[in-house]
């Protein structure tokens, strides 16, 4: 990764994309090879948003995003103006005393990003938060969410089956094969930020095509038979 960009990693179910997400989150360790991490973003703490926004159903939009700073033992006066900061961010500034219960899919996921973001991370790492979610609340996210990316500076690594999304937000996309998972191609879509009418723009159609063909040539690939020495009598 490289400070500051928006990867996403691109690959059929299975490939392992979000084992690598845990990896680089620390919720998992490789079994084998080396996981090196660059020190200022190691520094800088990291969010995790996932697919489902996991929200405390008992708890107030402001109570769910100000968790990580209670956790982090700051204060209530200052967690709560940071935490209602962040929903304002993500567009929820009349939303503060809502339940989940009381918001859209949408708006749940927003919360989510925003607890994530309230701690301000260096490293934001994201695994298909808006999968669930229909086309139209998709696009508005990912509009949103490429705004908060050059507004914070924060390094994204965004875990997505879309391949127009993808396309959409990153500076680069890794294409991943399956069995084993590894990655197996590199593309380097234009950088945000984004036009008005880029989503029906040639250019935007000629990537896309690039990143499908790029995905079908992983799936088509066949796997790989590893070899493991044998253990040691």
């Amino acid at each position: 990764m490289r400070r500051g960009e928006f990867l996403s990693l691109l690959g059929p179910s299975g490939c392992g994309k979000s084992t690598l997400l845990r990896l680089l989150a620390g919720l998992d360790r490789p079994s084998e090879g080396t996981l090196r991490r660059d020190a200022a973003l190691a520094a800088g703490g990291m969010g995790f948003v996932f697919q489902e926004p996991t929200l405390m159903p008992w708890a107030t939009a402001l109570g769910n995003v100000r968790l990580p700073l209670r956790l982090a033992g700051i204060g209530r006066r200052e967690g709560e103006a940071r935490a209602a900061a962040a929903l304002e961010a993500v567009g929820l500034g009349g939303f503060q005393r809502a339940l989940p219960r009381e918001l859209s899919g949408g708006m749940r996921m927003r919360v989510s990003i925003a607890r994530a973001l309230v701690t301000r991370p260096a490293l934001l790492l994201m695994d298909e938060p808006f999968a669930a979610l229909d086309e139209i609340t998709r696009h508005r996210l990912n509009d949103d969410l490429l705004a908060l990316w050059s507004e914070t500076g924060v390094t994204v690594v965004f875990v997505t089956h879309s391949v127009f999304e993808s396309v959409f937000l990153s500076t680069r996309i890794l294409v991943m094969a399956a069995h084993p998972g590894r990655i197996v191609a590199e593309l380097r879509p234009p950088p945000p930020p984004r036009p008005p009418g880029f989503r029906t723009s040639p250019g935007y159609a000629a990537h896309c095509a690039e990143a499908m063909a790029a995905l079908e040539r992983a799936m088509a690939l066949p796997r790989m038979v590893l070899s493991r020495a044998a253990p040691p009598a």
